[in-house]
């Protein structure tokens, strides 16, 4: 009788969270919480262009820079650092006048964060370093490939754009509300500045309006390993321009994850980190370009159903990913961002 009893619980507790499992939310449509950052080797402010950048190192190995996105701070490399650093030594900074560092009065611009990277390197003392970038964080690992090559051994650049025209409209996106939403806060909570939110977020909707400016010919003209990354369900960044960046860039890989948004590490951090590991791990010097099984140069492929994260048919010194598993468009391609803007404060872009 016991047992009877104990295989109709179970038999309950199983239904119950399937129905759970039914009605959560896709983990695309999630904005996870932001994670800490683990306690450093190293950290602390480097004075850089008459301003203080806030840095963070830890572990030990070949160089890893992690930049993060727009409104955001190095806190949300929080998932990732701890994997990285048992093999690297990783760098993290909050760029000007995000999270715990200062700005002054020289509007934004992609070059002029550049060189704050490419400072804080100096500060630190490193020739050179890999580069791993999200949304602007990968815009301005784009930016140092093209301008300072001599500075970067390979460049992860997940969620990037090369003209503003590749920012989709994003108005009804939940998670970029909520992602707006709590960037504020954790603004207040970080920054030296912290009651001139409206004047930051001012500043950095001129630079997204109109910047980067990336070329054919620029983008055509990098020579370090390159990777250009994207989530299948990018609430931001148009699929075509993700697209086009991979094939201009000689012997670039184009990666898309799936089944994360914009905030991939945050959503899938086990799949992004696994992505980042392989990169650093096997990319080195020129990529020789993968075709994925044709004898033309790879275009942007979309292989349905789901394959390995790395098919075992595949040599381990093959270097171009070939996981472009998704055909989504994401469902707020549609929508106007500026609408999100005027409702929270927060100017048009990311």
């Amino acid at each position: 009788m016991r047992a009877r009893h104990f295989s109709l619980i179970l038999c309950l507790l199983t239904c119950l969270a399937s129905a759970v499992a039914a009605d959560a939310d896709p983990q695309w449509l999630t904005l996870p919480p932001t994670p800490s950052l683990p306690k450093p080797a190293q950290s602390g402010y480097a004075p850089v262009n008459g301003i203080r950048i806030w840095y963070a190192t830890f572990g030990r190995g070949a160089p890893v820079l992690l930049l993060h996105g727009g409104l955001a701070n190095s806190n949300y490399w929080g998932n990732q650092v701890p994997a990285l650093a048992r093999s690297y030594r990783v760098i993290v900074m909050d760029s000007r006048g995000h999270g715990r560092s200062t700005r002054d009065e020289r509007p934004y611009g992609y070059d002029l964060m550049a060189s704050e990277v490419l400072g804080l390197m100096d500060f630190l003392k490193l020739p050179k370093a890999a580069i791993v970038g999200w949304s602007d964080g990968a815009i301005l690992g784009l930016d140092i490939a093209i301008h300072h090559p001599e500075r970067l051994t390979k460049l992860f650049a997940f969620a990037a754009n090369s003209d503003p025209s590749a920012v989709a409209d994003i108005a009804h996106s939940p998670v970029f509300n909520a992602y707006i939403a709590r960037a504020g806060k954790e603004y207040q909570a970080l920054s030296p500045t912290p009651d001139q939110y409206k004047s930051f977020l001012g500043q950095i909707s001129k630079m997204w309006e109109t910047q980067p400016n990336f070329t054919a010919d620029e983008l055509r003209s990098i020579t370090v390993p390159v990777w250009i990354v994207d989530a299948d369900h990018d609430e931001a960044i148009k699929r075509e321009n993700t697209e086009l960046m991979a094939s201009q860039i000689p012997n670039a890989g184009l990666l898309l994850q799936p089944e994360v948004s914009h905030f991939s590490f945050l959503q899938d951090p086990g799949q992004f980190t696994s992505d980042v590991l392989h990169f650093l791990e096997h990319v080195n010097g020129a990529i020789a370009r993968r075709h994925c099984g044709s004898d033309k140069p790879r275009k942007a492929q979309r292989l349905l159903p789901a394959i390995p994260l790395f098919s075992t048919d595949i040599p381990t010194n093959s270097l171009a990913p070939c996981r472009l598993r998704s055909n989504n468009t994401s469902p707020w391609a549609a929508a106007s961002f500026n609408s999100v803007a005027a409702s929270s404060g927060v100017p048009a872009g990311f």
